[in-house]
């Protein structure tokens, strides 16, 4: 997996973002496209980047993992000592 070059901060902004326009749901989320995506107020293209990066990781299941940078793949080990 490529380590994630967006900060939690820069995550959180564009969610921000998302919300003011409506999109408040996975599902509204993933049937934003392109064009929608340019008419939210001041969005920029790094920012899309995060939008593109949110649709898949809401889509796979993975959104708190990668708002907080976290891989279920690097250590299973540790896992059933609760």
């Amino acid at each position: 997996t490529m380590p994630s070059e967006f900060t939690m901060q820069q995550k959180i902004k564009v969610i921000t973002k998302l919300t003011e326009s409506g999109y408040d749901t996975e599902k509204k989320l993933q049937k934003l496209e392109m064009e929608n995506i340019l008419q939210i107020k001041g969005i920029t293209i790094p920012e899309m980047s995060i939008i593109l990066a949110l649709q898949k990781s809401t889509k796979s299941g993975k959104l708190y993992s990668y708002l907080c940078g976290g891989d279920d793949e690097v250590d299973k080990q540790g896992e059933n000592n609760g």
